[in-house]
Order: C-alpha cells, then structure tokens, then sequence
C-alpha cells in the first residue's frame, strides 16, 4: 500500500529545491483561479443587477395594456386599441382568484412648477393599491389614500429625482407645486428605486390620485394600464390565464380575432435576462479558464524536466526497493500539491480582484461560494491531469538505465 503521508514529504521537500521553478509554475494556476472567479463574480453580479433592477419594477408584476386593432386591413400593433376601461379593472380584481391587487394607471408628461423651479416629468395616475403593487417605499410623509381617489383630490407623492429638482435640500411634504395651473399639495417622497431594467429613471416621477390625473389633467375616461400583482410568484401564469379569458370575454372577442389588450408577465421578462446574463457568465468563465488549461500544461512542462533531471534519484530509490507505483504517486503528488497551492492563492488574489473592481470601475460583483469551490477544485483536477504523463513516465524508468544515467 503506498504511503502517502511519507510520499508528500517527500514531494514537499523535492519542491522546495527548486523553490522558485516551482513558485513560478504555480503561478500559472495562482492566475488561472483567480482569473475564473474574478470573471464569473463580474458575470454574476451582472446578473444579481439585472434581476433586482427587474424586482424594484413590482411584486409578481402583469401589466394590462391596450393592444392592437385591424382597421381597413392596417393591424395599428401595440397601443392601436384603448379599449380598457375601469369596469374591466373592477371585473379582474372580482373574477380572477389568482390576482391579489390591482390598479389602473395612466401617464402623461407634464411641466410641474414649484414656487422657484420647474421641472418636465412624468405624472402618474394610480390608487393606493399601485403602492404595494410596485413595491413603492415612502421616505417621508405618506400615501394618498382611497379617498383622494374617490374625491379626485389634488394631492400627490414626489419621486426623489423631482423632490431634488423641485426643492433641492427642502422638506417638499406639504408644499405646494403646480401641474397645468392645477395645485396639487405633495404628501410625500418615495425612497429611491434608481432606474429600471429598460434604463429608465424609476424616480423622475409624480404619482398621484387616478381620477385626478384621468379627469383634471387628461382630460379622458379610458385606463392606460391596469397593473396587476398575482397571489405568488408561481400564479403569474395563471394570473396571465385568467386576465386573457376574461377580457377576451368582456370584449367580445371571437376566436381567431386578434385581442385588443396585451398582458404581460414580468416573470417572462426575469427568466430571459437571466439566461442571457447565465450565457454572459458562462462565456466569461470558459475565456478564463483557458488560463487555467494554460497553468497546466506549465505543470506538465515542468514536471517532465524534473523526471529528467531526477533520472538517477528515481534509480537508487527503485534499487532500494521502491515500486513503480510508489514513483508514479510521488510525482502526482508533487503536481497536485502544485496545483492546491496554486488554487488556494489564486483563490485569494480572484477575491481581491473582484473587489477591485467594484471599487475602481463600480461593477457590481457577486463571489458564488459553488463558484470558488469549482474554480479549486478544477484547479486540482488540472493538476493530476497534467501531472498523469510525467508520472507514469518516471515510473516506467529501467532501474539500471536510471542508474547509469548522469
């Protein structure tokens, strides 16, 4: 039986001979590692971006939206058709059990005027529902409430972006500004959500009452969208479903026709940035790892030379009654610890790069532990491939060849 514990002292001794060679070859795997989990953090936390970017947009979030009409044989394509109308808002929060909440929404671009700046902004219209909808958090102040909207009353909430345009350092709650010579008195300012998977300032916003907005402001009696968040994450399809039939239904859609509405699942649009951010990682880790294959053909390179240079050694100690096998796990020894060493500072040093770069270029990082315990563990599978050929060769040397050997 051989005896690994005698063979990797051994090994540790014939590598601190030649410390640098054997400094300089682990280097190769020190670069490998590190260059895999700096990659796959960047990848990573590219894709936690994306994900939590799509997150802030809402809570298991559908959006109902006017679809397209034929008119004349001319399909007019999204937005063709604003046929959604608040008794269908009223029928999906009533009919469909996998919806929880539901609010109408309707947008237009307005210049709002505070007492000493203005500021051209989208103004919102959306029920107290929209707050728990979109995930909204308010800094200070308060929502509006259900009798804002039934009284369509001029209040409104402030995203940060506007309350530092409007006001600068200023508390805006309870201040006063002006949409189309309208007063509107602002109740609060949300907390900062930044932009949105589509790039889009999430807090360049006024959100107020729906029907102060529909019927003050623009003037119309049709809902733009009705935003919709399902009972849990895994009913947004059914959600999808039942929104689809029952619209179909209310509107008097045949089979076959074209529907005037569109719903779509935000769950959908999760699950593709995902992939393509997996792909994202993917690649980077496969251009690193070629690092990696590269530190290990440096193993095998290095150990061919000490089998050379050790020919005489690997003579006296087969003379001496070392079996073949005894060679050939001393020098996959030496490989591997090689390669472990290799693993363990390139596992360091792929750390400090990853945090590098969150500080000097402001990417996002994320360090997996599965992805470090994969980068070692290749780390030392490169080392006992690589080290196989050397290995065997050492141990099929001719005992008296070697020894003969100068």
């Amino acid at each position: 039986m051989v005896d690994f514990g005698e063979i990797s002292v051994v090994a540790v001794r014939a590598l601190r001979r030649n410390l640098m060679r054997s400094a300089l070859t682990a280097l190769g795997i020190i670069i490998g590692v590190a260059a895999v989990i700096a990659m796959l953090a960047v990848g990573k936390g590219a894709e936690d971006s994306v994900q939590k970017q799509i997150a802030s947009m809402g809570s298991n979030l559908l959006m109902v939206l006017p679809g397209s009409v034929t008119q004349g044989g001319v399909r007019t394509g999204w937005g063709g058709s604003s046929r959604l109308m608040e008794s269908d808002l009223q029928a999906i929060r009533s009919e469909c059990s996998a919806v929880a909440l539901a609010s109408p929404s309707v947008r237009t671009v307005v210049q709002a005027v505070s007492p000493t700046q203005n500021w051209s902004t989208a103004l919102y219209g959306q029920t107290p529902e929209a707050q728990t909808i979109r995930n909204w958090l308010v800094a200070q102040g308060e929502w509006f409430t259900e009798a804002d909207v039934t009284g369509a009353a001029g209040v409104c909430v402030l995203g940060r972006t506007v309350a530092d345009k409007l006001f600068g350092s200023e508390d805006p709650v309870g201040q006063t500004i002006r949409i189309r010579r309208i007063p509107f008195r602002i109740v609060g300012v949300l907390a900062p959500k930044g932009q949105s998977a589509m790039g889009e300032d999430q807090d360049d916003a006024i959100i107020a009452p729906f029907t102060t907005v529909q019927k003050r402001i623009m003037g119309t009696t049709s809902i733009g969208v009705i935003m919709v968040s399902a009972v849990s994450p895994s009913l947004t399809t059914q959600a999808q479903e039942q929104i689809t039939s029952l619209l179909r239904q209310r509107q008097r859609i045949a089979p076959g026709q074209d529907d005037t509405f569109t719903v779509r699942n935000l769950a959908d649009i999760s699950a593709a940035a995902q992939a393509a951010s997996g792909v994202f990682t993917m690649l980077l880790g496969s251009i690193a790892s070629i690092s990696l294959l590269v530190g290990g053909i440096g193993i095998m390179n290095i150990m061919l030379v000490s089998v050379t240079e050790r020919t005489r050694e690997i003579g006296v100690r087969r003379s001496v009654g070392a079996r073949a096998r005894d060679i050939l796990a001393q020098f996959l020894v030496e490989s591997v610890i090689l390669s472990l060493l290799g693993g363990g500072l390139g596992v360091l040093l792929g750390i400090a790069a990853s945090r590098i770069v969150t500080r000097l270029a402001e990417w996002e990082t994320s360090i997996a532990a599965e992805n470090v315990l994969l980068a070692f563990g290749f780390a030392a599978g490169i080392g006992l491939i690589f080290g196989i050929y050397p290995a065997r060769r050492a141990a099929r040397l001719n005992p008296i060849e070697a020894l003969r050997h100068e």
